[in-house]
């Protein structure tokens, strides 16, 4: 007894780690698309990891060292791309299958480029501003030999913003003793950034709701609509189904819920949030995130952090459609429990697809030296996140396997034949 109590205690434990979970439907991708195990063996973990140590001078006087990583997936394709958070639960697993994630991401827009990411273990809350510049600048120094516009292309992430990445780009600029607008995405638009490019994200995840509206039958107009996570993805994410005709009937941030059946007055919230996204605190009548997941709904959006849809909550899910905002947020066995009872999961490699792409696009942008217009911008973004809905809608219908399987199988493609062409395996 105590022996199968351990055993499920392992299992649930290695549903919820990311790595692991993201490995298990690689291999089975590529199972699937029948390449050998030695694929597997060199697209499992980074080709590339960096952990640095970050002496920061800190106003009271005192030097804080803080703990960085920069994860370099697979650069067979092209330069690595991905973004850098600032969070106090950073892990080097994490980094790694964030790195893999961007990757696939990569692999199912279509763009040239293979994954990266980065992080610093610190809680940003509770830095002030010249701290936070100095530890911005300390991480570009620690990586800056590995990175750079034709190599590893860092951008924003948790808890990191416009003014971060535009120190970060100024630090290598020095460095480089030339000034490098591409080493960098997400930077304000006078330093060369995209417009478009803050609400990337949640314009991919609007594009990919509309896709599955489709394919479901439903009507955005008046549809109801729930968001968990209120930061950048949540927040512009609920004011684009506000703008669509659609009810946005809960919304939560870190410290709870609101939910109302005629739905939130959601200019009204955006008015209130604070620079992290939370609002909630100034209600008195608070849901839990539990609850919220649970509310009878058209669409769920996780868009929040991991594991937040797991095998104990799966069969509550009272959605037809669960769009994933955020990365990594229902785990493998739920995954299995809610396309078993038929509702459409349109999985974070796809759905958050929309940063990245507008990323790229600001990439081109620095490259040529030529900008575009936010409407040229949209246009471009519809069309690449379309067809990447597309191409993986299809493969899980013709492959008769679900939507992260699926989407896992057209991203890791492209990969694996750049791998094969270059010879490495």
């Amino acid at each position: 007894m105590g022996a199968e109590k351990g055993a499920e205690r392992t299992n649930h434990e290695e549903s919820l780690d990311v790595l692991k979970s993201t490995q298990t439907v690689i291999h089975h991708a590529l199972d699937k698309l029948g390449y050998p195990q030695d694929v597997y063996e060199l697209l499992k973990e980074p080709i590339r990891m960096l952990t640095v140590k970050i002496p920061v001078k800190m106003d009271d006087g005192t030097t804080k060292v803080f703990t960085g990583y920069r994860a370099q997936h697979n650069d067979a394709v092209g330069p690595t791309k991905g973004g850098i958070r600032f969070h106090p639960d950073v892990t080097e697993r994490e980094v790694k299958a964030l790195s893999i994630w961007m990757s696939l991401k990569c692999g199912i827009v279509d763009l040239p480029y293979g994954g990266g990411k980065g992080g610093i273990v610190c809680d940003p809350r509770e830095m002030s501003f010249r701290e936070l510049e100095r530890l911005s600048r300390g991480y570009v120094r620690a990586i800056s030999q590995i990175v750079g516009p034709t190599k590893d292309i860092p951008a924003p992430d948790v808890f990191t913003n416009s003014q971060i990445m535009a120190w970060m780009m100024d630090e290598y600029s020095r460095i480089d003793e030339f000034n490098s607008p591409g080493f960098i995405t997400g930077k304000p638009l006078v330093l060369g950034g995209s417009h478009g490019r803050e609400s990337a994200t949640a314009k991919g995840v609007t594009i990919c709701i509309h896709e599955a509206a489709k394919k479901k039958g439903i009507s955005l107009e008046g549809a109801r609509v729930v968001v968990q996570g209120f930061g950048n993805a949540g927040s512009f994410l609920s004011k684009f189904m506000h703008n669509a005709g659609a009810k946005v009937v809960g919304i939560s941030d870190a410290y709870g819920g609101l939910y109302d059946p005629d739905g939130l007055d959601i200019d009204y919230l955006l008015d209130r949030r604070d620079s992290f996204g939370t609002v909630t605190k100034l209600f008195k009548n608070t849901i839990s995130n539990k609850e919220l997941l649970e509310l009878d709904c058209d669409i769920l959006v996780p868009a929040a952090i991991e594991n937040q849809i797991t095998e104990e909550n799966a069969s509550n899910i009272r959605a037809s459609i669960v769009v994933e905002a955020a990365n990594g947020p229902t785990t493998l066995e739920a995954t299995r429990i809610l396309t078993e009872r038929g509702i459409l999961l349109v999985p974070d490699v796809l759905a958050s697809s929309g940063g990245v792409t507008v990323s790229y696009f600001e990439w081109v942008q620095n490259n040529q030296g030529y900008y575009w217009t936010e409407e040229e911008v949209e246009e471009k973004l519809e069309k690449v996140i379309v067809k990447g809905f597309n191409s993986v809608y299809e493969t899980a219908q013709n492959r008769r396997v679900d939507m992260r399987l699926a989407a896992y199988m057209v991203g890791v493609r492209k990969m694996a034949e750049a791998c094969r062409f270059r010879g490495w395996i």
